[in-house]
């Protein structure tokens, strides 16, 4: 059973970076989708990137197009989302997914979730 642990979340004035680390445990990423996702208080959930499982192909929103970069390390069996420039509308919880499949952004719900790491941008 695949085991998504995220990290690396924190409080960072705006313009700054941060990043976040998924470990994946339980299972080889090699074959998995990952996906991160946000949600910030009171709203939904939104998709933020995606990368699939050669790390070939990406995919951001365009709210973090230019500012976010997901990369992976398969022999780590982790991924990453490094985010620069921050503002205070990136604060929210973030999380890291799993689908075991080929393509980003996935054509079947993600189902494997992490617990998710605060990220704060506030000055």
């Amino acid at each position: 059973q695949l085991q998504l642990v995220e990290s690396g979340g924190g409080l960072v004035q705006p313009g700054g970076s941060l990043r976040l680390s998924c470990a994946a445990s339980g299972d080889t990423l090699d074959y998995y989708v990952i996906g991160w996702f946000r949600q910030a208080p009171g709203k939904e959930r939104e998709g933020v990137s995606c990368i699939n499982r050669s790390g070939g192909s990406t995919n951001y929103a365009d709210s973090v197009k230019g500012r976010f970069t997901i990369s992976r390390d398969n022999a780590k069996n982790a991924v990453y989302l490094q985010m620069n420039s921050l503002r205070p509308e990136d604060t929210a919880i973030y999380y890291c997914a799993a689908l075991y499949g080929r393509t980003c952004p996935p054509t079947r719900p993600y189902n494997y979730w992490g617990q998710g790491t605060q990220v704060t941008v506030s000055s």
